[in-house]
């Protein structure tokens, strides 16, 4: 079975318990600073990842607009070709007669 040493110096008023406090304290603002950082570091990232966004959603929406012109030139053309063979089947038909 494992044993465990326990510091007994800062009930006694020995200066060990001090020391480790202290040592814990700087270590653990080192830690808070990194992690600053890094959240630091992943906002920036997130930042720069949406503006990017913004930019292909601006793009997109642009492109859209150029989408819906080219359906309605696409849908003005398949209305001519529909009335001009419309036209020449009718004229087939009267130059055929009635059919029988």
């Amino acid at each position: 079975m494992a044993t465990r040493n326990i510091n007994t110096n800062t009930q006694s008023g020995g200066s060990g318990g001090g020391a480790s406090r202290q040592s814990m304290a700087v270590s653990g603002s080192a830690v808070k600073a990194r992690q600053l950082t890094q959240l630091h570091s992943q906002l920036a990232q997130l930042s720069a990842n949406l503006a990017d966004t913004e930019n292909l959603l601006r793009m997109t929406s642009v492109q859209a607009e150029c989408m819906r012109g080219l359906g309605s030139w696409h849908g003005g053309l398949f209305m001519a070709a529909s009335k001009v063979l419309g036209e020449e089947s009718v004229q087939q038909q009267q130059q055929q007669g009635p059919p029988k």
